[in-house]
């Protein structure tokens, strides 16, 4: 996915994976019931955090990623129509590897 949208110092935009809920009964569940995601792959990722020696922290995450992020962190924005959300790096809890 090409993105034209660089975030800054330790910000990631992440693309949320949806996964379709089937409930035990085999009831597939409308989008309206869903919970929000919170695993996601990391698609653009800011340059990192500058320290209070005007240093450069490097980021622990890298495009293509796949990451679990706080159940309400970040702000979603939508590009071209697709669903995106703009995360802190402390927002991220773990990565898939």
């Amino acid at each position: 996915m090409a993105i034209k949208l660089q975030p800054l110092a330790d910000r990631v935009v992440v693309r949320p994976i949806e996964r379709e809920e089937i409930t035990k009964g085999g009831i597939v569940l409308p989008d309206t019931a869903k919970e929000r995601p919170q695993e996601g792959e990391i698609i653009a990722v800011g340059a990192g955090k500058m320290n209070d020696d005007g240093k450069r922290i490097a980021m622990d995450v890298k495009v293509g990623d796949i990451v679990i992020y706080a159940k309400y962190g970040g702000t979603e924005i939508k590009i071209d129509g697709k669903e995106l959300i703009i995360l802190n790096e402390s927002q991220i809890l773990a990565k898939k590897g």
